[in-house]
């Protein structure tokens, strides 16, 4: 059996509107100790893209471009024996394998919608979180993912 790993700490602060969920951190993102850490996924270029704006490699660099868009980042698994970075592997989980997503939420922050990158989050979020708010799943970001749709995500972020 592999080693449980455990994900990210949330990015975010009392004026974040936007809350965007992954699944879990990927092998490279864990190396690299910070979300979306593999050059090859499409997060931090489309941002970059969307918002027409340099996103510097630096993990402060990054929180503060989040932060100052009031995008809020974190991931709906909070731990799991995943060997691999395939979101196939999160499988059987519970109540305690899942983040409390509700300490992102209104009163707590200004969160006005959460944006799933990925149908393996949308489906975790559907199914361990309740809420009022709008869970809208858009085309994961993964390198793995070649049916990505830019304008759903520049749609949801402007």
């Amino acid at each position: 059996m592999s080693k449980l790993k455990y994900g990210f700490e949330p990015i975010y602060n009392q004026e974040s509107k936007i809350l965007i969920l992954g699944s879990f951190p990927s092998i490279k993102s864990r190396e690299n100790n910070f979300y979306y850490g593999n050059k090859q996924n499409k997060f931090w270029r489309m941002l970059e893209y969307i918002f027409n704006e340099k996103i510097e490699n630096e993990i402060n660099d990054k929180t503060q471009f989040l932060l100052k868009h009031n995008i809020a980042l974190w991931d709906i698994v909070k731990k799991s024996y995943i060997k691999t970075s395939s979101d196939s592997e999160l499988v059987n989980l519970s109540k305690k394998d899942i983040n409390n997503i509700s300490l992102l939420l209104p009163p707590n922050t200004k969160i006005e919608k959460i944006l799933c990158n990925g149908t393996k989050s949308f489906q975790l979020v559907k199914k361990f979180i309740k809420t009022s708010l709008p869970i809208i799943c858009l085309p994961s970001t993964s390198p793995a993912n070649f049916k990505f749709d830019l304008q759903k995500w520049k749609n949801e972020l402007k």
